[in-house]
Parts: structure tokens; sequence; C-alpha cells
């Protein structure tokens, strides 16, 4: 398993000195500046290849740029509409301008409107760590009391409408707009951010827009951008929802293992992939991520390895990110899988190998608190967590390969 670590740019508060020293064999990166929809260009590839290239002295950093998170799909492709062709033939131009510059494993999703969702990027632990928290109660008083979506009573059943409703009375000016502002803003670094209005406009362009023709949507963008990955060497890696449940009336099509294996089986190329995010997927009680990597994992290209611990046993509840060996997910035993799809690999002489993973997410500890980094995304937080994560593969690998 290939050791990678989330980077967002210079302006990211953990450096690529701080990287190197976390001793990572690879970067995860994007050009989030970039309007989603525009052709990732030659020359701001090589710009961040450069960025990543070297520590802030100017020193080679040794690592280096390997996989692409995100290279964003547009909402216009999603939902069929505008320049959504126009943004496909960009979107392979921009794959033949990262295979020039020899990065081979892309990462994207297919959300609809918003990325991950969450209603604290703080949320204060017993111990004193922070980390992010999407709470049920919160959410629903943000939907129906601060974004008043039309029908969104019809989403909540009474005594969950009824504890918003509580909930929204007690909130500060303050917590409100930190609320809306931790749903509706989108990842730190992207080039997207929306409004409570933009979110309305492209709520009502989704009204008409079931699971099946967004699903729909998905396969006729891979069936024309699938080939043009293959004929290049890359591998594309589909993210899952996050959380894997529908929100704000919005169609969800990459929350489950059947949703997965529907996407995989309709494009059934190589290079249609999956991005395995065991903290995503695992907020759900009923997705076996150990067994979703053993039998979907000759597909998945790449690794999210971060757990979540859900505060209800529903399938849709609330849930907090939690220590990476800490959370409901059976950690062992999902590296276990994916080293097993790697001995596979091998016997089968795949030159994919070595599955790329980063330690996702992690609680801010220590001098993360100072720090204030993007919410998700310490330095101590994930270095703990990566190393939690080396000690079961150096336990694992042996064993798994004997």
């Amino acid at each position: 398993m290939r050791q990678t670590w989330r980077w967002f740019g210079p302006q990211d508060l953990v450096s690529i000195e701080d990287t190197a020293q976390a001793g990572v064999e690879g970067i995860v990166s994007a050009l989030h500046h970039v309007p989603t929809g525009a052709v990732w260009t030659p020359e701001e590839i090589v710009r961040r290849q450069d960025e990543i290239g070297r520590m802030p002295d100017g020193r080679p950093s040794g690592i280096a740029w390997e996989v692409v998170e995100s290279l964003p799909v547009s909402e216009d492709i999603k939902k069929q509409r505008g320049d959504w062709r126009a943004h496909v033939e960009a979107y392979r131009e921009s794959l033949r301008n990262l295979a020039a510059a020899g990065i081979e494993v892309i990462c994207y999703n297919f959300m609809p409107v918003l990325d991950w969702t969450r209603t604290d990027l703080a949320w204060k632990l017993p111990n004193g760590a922070t980390c992010m928290r999407f709470d049920l109660t919160d959410f629903a008083a943000f939907d129906l009391h601060i974004l008043e979506r039309p029908g969104a009573e019809d989403d909540f059943d009474e005594p969950l409408r009824d504890a918003a409703s509580e909930r929204f009375a007690g909130m500060s000016e303050a917590r409100k707009q930190e609320l809306a502002k931790n749903v509706v803003f989108g990842l730190p670094g992207a080039a997207e951010h929306f409004t409570l209005a933009d979110v309305r406009e492209h709520l009502a362009e989704y009204a008409k827009i079931s699971e099946e023709r967004l699903r729909a949507n998905l396969v006729d963008f891979l069936e024309q951008v699938v080939p043009t990955a293959e004929e290049l060497g890359l591998r594309l890696c589909c993210h899952p929802d996050d959380p894997p449940v529908p929100l704000l009336g919005l169609p969800r099509i990459m929350s489950t293992e059947a949703q997965y294996k529907a996407v995989m089986d309709a494009v059934d190329r190589p290079a249609n992939g999956i991005t395995l995010c065991s903290g995503s997927l695992g907020a759900r009680p009923d997705n076996d991520l150990p067994g979703m990597m053993e039998r979907l994992g000759d597909r998945v290209h790449f690794l999210h390895l971060r757990n979540v611990k859900r505060e209800t046993p529903d399938i849709r509840g609330s849930f907090y990110e939690a220590e990476h060996l800490g959370g409901d997910t059976d950690m062992v035993a999902l590296v276990e899988a994916a080293l097993r799809e790697e001995a596979r690999r091998k016997a089968a002489g795949r030159a994919d190998t070595n599955i790329p993973f980063r330690p996702d997410h992690g609680q801010d500890i220590l001098d993360d608190l100072k720090r204030q980094a993007q919410p998700g995304y310490p330095a101590v937080g994930r270095l703990k967590g990566l190393a939690e994560l080396r000690g079961i593969i150096a336990a694992l690998e042996p064993r798994v390969s004997a």
C-alpha cells in the first residue's frame, strides 16, 4: 500500500516540509483555483508539480504529485444542462494533460450540489481534541428553518421536526450563521463556494432529476471519459457520497455497494474504478467495508482510510470523525482485505499492485489546535492516524504475502 497525503497547495497551513517529515511517499492534490468545467492546462499542472517538488526554502522535497483529488465534475455535467458537452470535452483534455505529466490516478465525485456535508467543523471531544461532526438534528434545523427548502417537512418525521424546531429556537445568530456556512461552503480551497441562494437555485434544478436519471447521467459521462482514460493509462475512481444518504431532497447514487456495482457493471472497464472511503461509506451501518474491499477490490484504485463513530443505529443519523482505530469500521479487517487484493494483483501481473491510500481526515490534537489548518486535515492528527495504519500494515503484510 502506497502512503500518500493530501495537500491543498501553497495556502495549505500544513507545508510540503511537514509532509516530508511525515514520511509519505506521494502527494494527493488538485488545482482548486481552476474554475470547474475549465481545462487543467499543462502550465498549471507543472506549476503544482514544482510546488510539491520543493521545500519552502527551495530544496528538493523528494516527493511528487501522484493522485489527483479531485478533478471536479461540473453541475452542468451532472444535470446534463447548459455547457455540459463542452465541460466533458474539457475534462478529457485535462486527462490528456495529466497523463502527459505522468499522473495516473484521478479521483472525482458525482455528488449533486454539495461536496461533503458537516454541521460542525471543530466539535470538541471530552479530551479537548476537536473533529468534524454531522448532527442530524442540526442539519434538519438548517434545512427547515435556515434554508427553508420547500418539501423539507416530508424528509423528517415529526419527532425530528420538533427537535429541530427546538434546537433552532435555542440557537444564537452566530450559531445559525456558522451552521449555514458549515453546510454550504464546501471543501476548503475549492474554486466553488455556494451561498444559500445558490443552493436554492441548484435544488430547484434538481427537482426533476431522479436517482435513476442521475445515475444515467453518470454512466453517460463515464462512457465518454473512461475510454480516453484507458487509452492514456489512467485510472478514474469515484468517491462515495458523504454522508451516504439522501440530503436536501437530492438523489444519491454512490452510497452503497449495490450502487457502486451498478455503475461498475454499466461501464465495465478497468479504468472505471472506485475511491473506497471508509469514513464516508462507514457512516451507514449497512455498509460492510472489508466485504466491499473483497468483492469490489479489483476496481479500487484509491483508498481513504478514516473512521467515524455513529451515534445511532439508523441508516441516517448523527456521527463524528473518530480516531482511525476508534470508530465503527474494523480498520484492521479493511487493511487486511486491501493487502489481499494487492497480493492478487501481484500474482496476476498487474502494474497497479500498490494501491495508494491516504490517512483521511483526522482529529485536531496538540499543535493542530493552534495551527487551525483546513477542517479535517490537521498535521498531527493525520500523522497519528498514518502511524496507526503503518502499524497495521507492518503487522499484516508479512502474513498476507506469505
